[in-house]
């Protein structure tokens, strides 16, 4: 499996690069598309979804993009997966840290892609590790972390912990920092 990691930027200024490219996996951190509002998407407004959908029909590959999503004053951090032109799916981060802005949304998800099945971790879910515990157990092939600010070393050792303690892969993704992990927490 070939992951590119955009650890700085957005969407439409590194977007093009990929189209042509052997990958199967482009990973952008919260920087790719920013504020996302959904009235504006669905009212034709905006079409940032529509960016990345479009990006992984013509890449030829999937698409996993961070984004903050506003649901009519309702904000969270969030994931956008799309692949072969279509969004499979966005996940928000189930937990909610004391002091912040941002909803806990629900359900944690695992997508059936190309590249393998794909369980998403959004944010600071990396700091619960039931949220990976989970995704092994639903049979997730890979786990991918997209994070926002990194807090020294302790996001590098939670996944290093959580590949070796739960048996899969980890990647995070963060801004201007990339790194990965496999089950024997190398």
């Amino acid at each position: 499996m070939r992951i590119c990691f955009v650890t700085d930027g957005d969407l439409g200024e590194y977007g093009e690069k990929f189209i042509g490219a052997e990958t199967d996996i482009v990973c952008f951190s919260f920087h790719a598309l920013g504020e996302v509002s959904y009235e504006r998407e669905l009212k034709g407004e905006t079409s940032l979804f529509e960016d990345a959908a479009l990006l992984s029909k013509e890449a030829k590959n999937v698409v996993v993009c961070g984004c903050y999503t506003d649901a009519r004053g309702v904000r969270r951090k969030s994931v956008v997966v799309a692949e072969k032109g279509r969004i499979l799916g966005v996940s928000d981060m189930v937990n909610r840290i004391d002091g912040t802005p941002f909803r806990a949304g629900a359900g944690i998800k695992i997508y059936d892609t190309s590249a393998g099945r794909i369980g998403i971790i959004v944010a600071e879910d990396l700091y619960f590790p039931r949220v990976i515990e989970t995704l092994s157990i639903c049979g997730a092939e890979l786990a991918l972390c997209i994070f926002e600010e990194l807090n020294e070393s302790l996001e590098q050792t939670l996944i290093r912990a959580c590949a070796f303690l739960y048996g899969v892969p980890v990647c995070l993704c963060a801004s201007g920092f990339a790194e990965a992990a496999d089950v024997g927490g190398k």
